[in-house]
């Protein structure tokens, strides 16, 4: 729900890889993935109606605090051309693609509840579908390599990325922050 809504995250597709590991480790049956594509899905459609709901909340003022910069005029130009496509695209791609900005642009500047609902959710029912298949079909193969061929990488490489979403968490308070005292 986190990884769609407002909330910024510290490293983005998190969601992906714990989806991917979920399905990997409970492969089982195919019924385990589908359970967690779903659960994947039901998150981020609650998490993603949140967001799109404070811009069309906010108005072209919940743009602003994006900022002036030539990457929110780009959002904007193309969520006023391209409504659903946009929302569909950004809603597929995988991470370092933004996802927020494009959902609140979509609220902003007015595309309708159902015509975004309809493109958010078959988009990212398609993303989480593909991504449980991917763990589900490949991730024991994944998982094997890298307790084998990476046995002496594991723990360094587990130690950056928890330092990397802590450092990112900090930052992201520390900035929040930051921007609260500049507007008082």
């Amino acid at each position: 729900m986190v990884d769609s809504s407002v909330i910024p995250i510290p490293l983005p597709g998190s969601t992906d890889l714990v989806l991917l590991l979920l399905a990997a480790f409970r492969s089982q049956s195919i019924a385990s993935p589908i359970i967690f594509a779903s659960c994947a899905f039901a998150g981020s459609v609650i998490g993603g109606y949140t967001t799109w709901a404070a811009g069309k909340k906010g108005g072209e003022a919940a743009l602003d605090r994006l900022g002036k910069g030539r990457f929110v005029r780009r959002v904007q130009g193309w969520v006023k051309r391209n409504g659903m496509l946009s929302v569909a695209l950004a809603s597929l791609l995988p991470p370092p693609v933004p996802l927020m900005p494009f959902l609140l642009a979509a609220g902003a500047l007015g595309l309708s509840r159902g015509r975004y609902l309809i493109s958010y959710c078959i988009a990212r029912a398609v993303r989480y579908g593909a991504v449980a298949w991917l763990g589900y079909k490949y991730g024991r193969q994944v998982i094997n390599f890298w307790q084998e061929d990476l046995k002496g990488w594991s723990t360094p490489i587990l130690v950056a990325y928890i330092s990397l979403l802590v450092l990112g968490a900090l930052y992201g308070i520390w900035n929040y922050r930051r921007g609260n005292k500049k507007g008082k």
